[in-house]
């Protein structure tokens, strides 16, 4: 296991090191002057010069990008063009907020579509599972950046149960929470019908049932547990897609987390809080995926990494 772990951990180098050039790469050629964006366009072009200096834009691109990568190497993400303030803290103010959305849209997405997806499996081709189907396949072509100003309209500006923005009380997160984990419990409940059906037919459930066990007890305490490694897969690769939905999401309900904090420093071309909260969500994404391939070995002793 702790072969597996480290070998895991130096491939996931490279793709950080492609993360890092990719995103320097793209966000140089936007077109846009950090410099005239932070002076207005009012600016004399002396002035400009001389910002792009003390910034350290009027050197080469590759120079810029091996400073960046000697920087990132220690540690350092760099500092904010627009505020001065360091990227690291300011993605750590914003982590908690990110954090909370996506944990509560997990948690809706789970606690809705696990068990829709177990009452479609066990009453399969009856009116339920026909509803459950209906009900994944609409919520999987609902796109979150229409979902979330139809709630707002709907729960804050129509029926005014809900507030529409913002931070600071659990009703704040209902609204952005819902938006962000209707897509992913749409997929889960299919995958969890999926699944558990095909557990469903393995001979061990039918010897349980023999044995006397409820066909309750089979489903929940076999069936289900087998069948959840593809379910566990899905989650923590969608946990990745939750951080990166969260960008639209937080910018329709302002909510300040890390994707509207991207969704700004694009805005006012601020190139190291751009790479350092893109470097973030593609950490996310490599850790989620490992920390998947380690909780197989817990769902399934069988198996194995070495």
């Amino acid at each position: 296991m702790l072969r597996y772990l480290a070998r895991r951990l130096l491939l996931t180098i490279p793709v950080l090191l492609g993360v890092v050039t990719l995103v320097f790469s793209l966000i140089h050629f936007i077109p846009g002057d950090p410099a005239q964006a932070m002076l207005g366009e009012t600016a004399a072009q002396e002035d400009v010069d001389a910002l792009r200096q003390r910034l350290g834009l009027d050197r080469p691109l590759l120079e810029q990008y091996g400073s960046y990568v000697r920087e990132l190497l220690r540690g350092d993400l760099g500092t904010s063009l627009r505020t001065s303030q360091s990227v690291t803290e300011a993605i750590v103010e914003r982590l908690p907020a990110t954090l909370e959305l996506a944990a509560a849209a997990m948690l809706v997405s789970i606690g809705f579509s696990i068990p829709l997806g177990i009452v479609a499996a066990v009453r399969r081709g009856t009116v339920v599972d026909h509803a459950a189907t209906t009900l994944a396949l609409l919520g999987i072509s609902i796109p979150n950046f229409w979902l979330g100003p139809l709630l707002a309209l709907v729960f804050a500006v129509e029926l005014g149960w809900l507030p529409v923005s913002g931070r600071g009380t659990v009703a704040h997160l209902v609204l952005p929470a819902i938006s962000l984990g209707a897509a992913l419990a749409a997929i889960l409940a299919r995958m969890t019908r999926a699944s558990l059906l095909e557990e469903l037919r393995e001979p061990y459930v039918q010897a349980a049932r023999a044995r006397g066990a409820s066909r309750g007890r089979a489903v929940m305490r076999h069936a289900f547990r087998n069948s959840l490694i593809p379910v566990v897969t899905l989650v923590g690769l969608q946990f990745g897609a939750v951080l990166t939905g969260a960008i639209i999401t937080e910018t329709i309900f302002a909510w300040p987390g890390i994707g509207r904090l991207l969704i700004q420093s694009i805005g006012f071309r601020d190139y190291p809080l751009v790479q350092g909260c893109i470097l973030f969500i593609a950490v996310t994404y490599v850790g989620m995926n490992l920390l998947t391939d380690l909780i197989y070995g817990v769902l399934d002793p069988r198996i194995r990494y070495e």
